[in-house]
């Protein structure tokens, strides 16, 4: 897909790198837990993946149209690893279902199975609950700031008319769009390079999962997919 110019998202998590002089976590309202180390990288963790698998699934990209860099695995709770799990529910395979509360995302598989990734969502004030859609898929979207943020955030004001897509970009290399009754909520599921965000609430109600894990949810999502946001 080609990037979209159009609004896109309205205060998404991003890395601790600065953008022409504005910190991208600056367009937070607190900054992401920070995890510390998890000790050596070839044990095992509960959850099945040691640290030393983590490195291989969340590796460079490097032929992505900005090669995307490692994540330091060791700034994220290994519970938050992607990994297949089992998760009972109605929905038809494929549908995403956002566990603010958990800060997981599902993408479910059938048979009673489901992928599972970690993520950062939505910080006090700005958690959402309900039914969506995906209206619109994006590779490195443009990013513009609403007229809200705006004013909560004057120093967004330079991206008003949109940041081109990139490493530094808030969306970062692919966005899921969410729409309801043909509406676009301004929402995303978005890709983070920003590790320490994972498993914290740090964004204005968008969902942040890591680069490598939301190229492959993209990938298996197509536009119409339902989205289903819990209750935090």
């Amino acid at each position: 897909m080609m990037s979209d110019s159009r609004t896109a998202g309205d205060g998404v998590a991003g890395a601790r790198s600065r953008v022409g002089g504005i910190s991208r976590r600056g367009f937070l309202a607190g900054s992401a837990l920070s995890l510390g180390a998890l000790g050596l990288a070839g044990c095992a963790n509960p959850d099945g993946m040691s640290l030393a698998e983590a490195a291989k699934v969340y590796g460079p990209v490097p032929e992505e149209k900005f090669p995307i860099p490692a994540v330091d695995v060791s700034k994220v709770n290994p519970k938050y690893f992607r990994r297949t799990v089992r998760y009972e529910t109605d929905e038809a395979p494929g549908t995403i279902i956002v566990d603010p509360k958990n800060y997981y995302v599902y993408r479910i598989e059938g048979d009673g199975m489901a992928t599972r990734y970690g993520a950062n969502v939505g910080r006090e004030g700005f958690l959402w609950s309900g039914d969506a859609y995906v209206g619109r898929k994006s590779e490195w979207a443009t990013w513009t700031p609403p007229k809200e943020m705006i004013k909560r955030q004057p120093e967004a004001a330079k991206y008003a008319r949109g940041m081109p897509g990139g490493l530094d970009n808030p969306l970062g290399a692919r966005t899921l769009h969410l729409y309801q009754n043909g509406v676009y909520t301004l929402y995303t599921i978005y890709a983070t390079s920003d590790p320490e965000s994972i498993g914290s609430g740090v964004t204005s109600g968008c969902v942040g999962l890591l680069s490598q894990d939301m190229i492959q949810l993209y990938n298996e999502t197509p536009v119409k997919t339902k989205v289903v946001v819990l209750p935090a």
